[in-house]
């Protein structure tokens, strides 16, 4: 008997130190305190997930011999490999969804490495974080339709989304569907090039340009229309996925939690990546010659991530962090200052309120030594409009120690950095700015999608979508509203920002009447990083990972915090009510004592 004692005392060290560091939301209870037909309940459900288990496993075997084992020998053993392991990853996320989304958040911020340190750069590694979101999805929608739960959240949105769905489908079938009948540009006879009247005068538009006859440059329009809308709709499922996934104030406090480790272990791993180029461990693009020495490339990789541009000597630098290339690693750090910043002003835990401000000032670091301008400007203005926004700048009890906590991170940390590269990454900067500026660039891309426009409905849905440069040739528009323009037309551009204006709104009147501080807090600060990612005018931050998943992610949690503070309110009115309870037979006995 003692023996068996001790064999359940004994425990792990990460264990221990996930119990250290998670003690206050381990929802855990002692086996010891429940009744019998919670045990049994438990046991019922450990059997049933066995089960599910073994049947995976047993489907995946059959699945690796009979068509993994040849496309393997066939085509190549990596891609016999990646389909032998990706069955088996659908099939157990779409058992368990919930468990698939925490990994897919998990994995995100390494996708890039993993797609061009293992995958080599393989398509289906780029779509490697989708085979945990899809199955989820689709699991999870199951689910509600077994358990009549409702699937659309909130319902309030379903006009503004219906609206921009029509306006998408309309540009899809009317614009990319017509494209598909086309005949390509090549195969157009020289006398049938260009328009003529009946005349056989030939036609000239407003400009005095002649008219060329529709033809199509190659590619399958219709398939990248397909692509282009997923891009662009493809992650607003996850505000519903969100809204069941975050069930209480445990979960939502641990979801802070690992996302904020996620941004400390991939700021820790860029920060090594940029020793390595510097002390010449990785050449870089150093070495490169010509126009190589100016862009980012996939050969001059290093440890992590993608496309490296590396060139000191003419101050080129452009690092990738742990993404596939510099662009997409400035926009994890802009939304990983949010992230930071909600947990260490709203999470319970004084150690986690630190962790969170420690991510804070790697976060700064970082986008300083990336070389991406976007990242140096903005990563500082979201703070600042987050301190003012959500009222912390009047909360001086925790903005005051947080703040002395942040400078002496950042002290520490930039210790390490040559003060003057810091000096040349502000000139740059400034610079940059006065050469091109923001205003002026944006307002240029919108001049570009109006002077392309062909019609009401754009020149179709994907057409300024890079990624979907796989089924036909795409114009390179750098900014979202215009990219829409360009896509969409005006009804495209409308709808969405219609969409995005009463997300905004529903969010916000959710979050407002919200009692409990540390969720009020967690929401205002999530709700500011939407409003200014919903109308930033500046690159396409919603077609890009991460912030194309952390919006839509943030979404489904403001809108559930309504419904985690009535959990806390009535668990907190439960305790009083106890209290009260306990207070009154100790009254009753005095009152007797008194009588007598």
């Amino acid at each position: 008997m003692p023996k068996t004692k001790l064999k359940f005392k004994k425990k792990s060290k990460a264990s221990q130190v996930a119990n250290l560091l998670f003690e206050d939301i381990n929802s855990a209870k002692d086996p010891q305190t429940l009744d019998l037909k919670e045990r049994l309940a438990q046991k019922r459900k450990a059997r049933e997930d066995r089960r599910k288990i073994f049947t995976v496993l047993g489907i995946s075997i059959v699945f690796a011999i009979l068509v993994a084992l040849p496309l393997g020998i066939a085509v190549t053993p990596k891609i016999g490999s990646a389909v032998a392991i990706g069955f088996p990853v659908l099939l157990l996320c779409f058992n368990y969804p919930r468990m698939a989304l925490w990994a897919f958040l998990i994995y995100m911020p390494f996708s890039g490495t993993v797609t061009y340190w293992i995958g080599q750069g393989n398509a289906l590694f780029q779509l490697s974080k989708d085979a945990f979101y899809v199955p989820a999805l689709i699991g999870l929608v199951i689910e509600c339709r077994r358990r009549k739960l409702p699937i659309l959240i909130p319902k309030k949105i379903l006009p503004s989304l219906g609206l921009l769905l029509f306006c998408a489908l309309l540009t899809l079938f009317f614009v990319n569907g017509w494209q598909q009948t086309l005949t390509l540009c090549s195969q157009v006879p020289e006398a049938e090039e260009f328009l003529r009247d009946a005349a056989g005068n030939l036609l000239l538009d407003s400009r005095g340009i002649i008219i060329r006859a529709p033809c199509k440059d190659g590619g399958i329009p219709f398939l990248q229309g397909i692509l282009g809308l997923k891009v662009l709709l493809g992650y607003i499922p996850l505000i519903f996925c969100t809204y069941y996934l975050i069930e209480d104030k445990k979960r939502l406090l641990l979801l802070g939690r690992i996302l904020v480790l996620i941004a400390i272990v991939c700021c820790s791993l860029a920060m090594v990546q940029y020793w390595m180029l510097k002390t010449g461990r990785c050449v870089g693009t150093r070495e490169m010659a010509g126009i190589d020495l100016f862009k980012p490339n996939l050969d001059a990789k290093c440890l992590v991530g993608g496309a490296v541009l590396y060139s000191p000597e003419h101050g080129q630098i452009r690092l990738p962090g742990t993404f596939v290339s510099p662009w997409h690693w400035a926009w994890f750090l802009v939304a990983n200052a949010a992230i930071c910043y909600a947990t260490a002003f709203s999470d319970t835990s004084f150690l986690w309120r630190t962790t969170g401000l420690v991510g804070m000032g790697l976060v700064f670091v970082n986008a300083v030594i990336c070389g991406q301008r976007l990242a140096l400007a903005l990563v500082p203005a979201v703070i600042i409009v987050l301190l003012v926004l959500t009222g912390q700048v009047a909360n001086l009890k925790r903005f005051i120690p947080a703040g002395i906590g942040l400078v002496l991170v950042l002290f520490v940390a930039f210790s390490f950095i040559n003060p003057d590269f810091v000096q040349q990454r502000i000139d740059s900067f400034v610079n940059r700015w006065n050469q091109a500026p923001p205003y002026a660039f944006i307002q240029s891309q919108f001049d570009f999608a109006l002077g392309q426009q062909r019609g009401i409905l754009g020149r179709g849905v994907g057409k300024a979508t890079n990624s979907t440069r796989v089924f036909g040739p795409v114009s390179l528009v750098e900014t979202f509203h215009p990219k829409l323009l360009f896509e969409m037309g005006f009804p495209g551009l409308i709808a969405f920002m219609i969409f995005i204006t009463h997300l905004t709104v529903l969010c916000f009147k959710s979050y407002r009447p919200i009692k409990d501080r540390a969720l009020r807090s967690f929401g205002s600060s999530l709700w500011v990083f939407m409003l200014i990612i919903g109308y930033f005018p500046y690159w396409y931050p919603l077609d890009t990972d991460p912030v194309a998943v952390y919006y839509w992610l943030f979404a489904g949690v403001v809108l559930k915090l309504s419904d985690i503070d009535k959990q806390e309110q009535a668990k907190l009115q439960g305790a009083q009510d106890d209290a009260k309870n306990k207070r009154s037979p100790l009254k009753k006995k005095k009152f007797a004592a008194a009588s007598s």
